[in-house]
């Protein structure tokens, strides 16, 4: 009987600990989603390539940005993307996109740095981003 007791009392102490743990993550993860949302209440759009080759075709006022390395640019890239690598767009996003409302069509080779280059640009307080994922996925024009 009292092993039976040992072991209840064991399993409601670790149920408060986890429950006490959890609220606390839940608490945390919402205080950053409400800073976030006062800094910077947009959030980047991840579309296929077929959308974004149908945004390229039917709409203006666009850029799309590359954010491979200058090699990998030189290789093949999407004609009239232009190029800021992805370590360099806290440097350089501001200077040569000015207009944080703008949108923004993003890729890489496979599709990774891109979302990572896009999370940067919501960080800097860009608001209509689009990222459709690797060049290796491209299946239209390139030069």
């Amino acid at each position: 009987m009292k092993r039976i007791f040992q072991i209840i009392m064991l399993c409601i102490v670790s149920l408060g600990c986890l429950s006490s743990c959890t609220n606390d993550k839940v608490e945390n993860i919402t205080e950053t989603t409400k800073e976030n949302m006062t800094m910077n209440d947009a959030v980047y759009e991840n579309i296929t390539a077929q959308e974004a080759k149908r945004i390229m075709d039917t709409q203006t006022g666009y850029v799309i940005l590359d954010v491979r390395t200058p090699e990998e640019y030189d290789e093949k890239h999407i004609p009239e993307a232009i190029l800021i690598p992805d370590y360099e767009i806290h440097e350089k996003a501001e200077g040569i996109l000015p207009d944080k409302n703008q949108l923004i069509l993003v890729y890489c080779r496979s599709g990774r740095r891109s979302k990572l280059a896009s999370e940067d640009l919501l960080e800097l307080g860009y608001k209509n981003i689009k990222e459709f994922g690797g060049i290796i996925d491209w299946p239209y024009e390139t030069e």
